[in-house]
């Protein structure tokens, strides 16, 4: 990469981070959270929020189908011990 390359670079990123820094500062709450409130659409966080609720709903389905499975399954039976004589 040439010089005058890696300096337009370093001052695009020098902007862009004083972007992030700006939009942060204007925040009501000043952190991830808020910059995520202001980058994503509220019907979209509103579909991620229902597509994690989901997710945890299947992952509850599925323990609860195997827990009801091992409820029904007859407890293990102990295994008779033989005596073996030795001479």
């Amino acid at each position: 990469m040439s010089q005058p390359e890696s300096d337009d670079l370093l001052d695009r990123l020098g902007e862009l981070e004083q972007r992030i820094a700006d939009m942060e500062a204007r925040a009501e709450e000043p952190g991830v959270g808020s910059l995520v409130r202001r980058l994503v659409p509220p019907e979209a966080r509103r579909h991620l929020r229902a597509a994690r609720k989901e997710q945890l709903l299947a992952a509850r389905a599925f323990i609860d189908h195997w827990i009801d499975r091992l409820d029904r399954e007859p407890a293990p039976r102990s295994r008779r011990h033989e005596r073996i004589e030795l001479d």
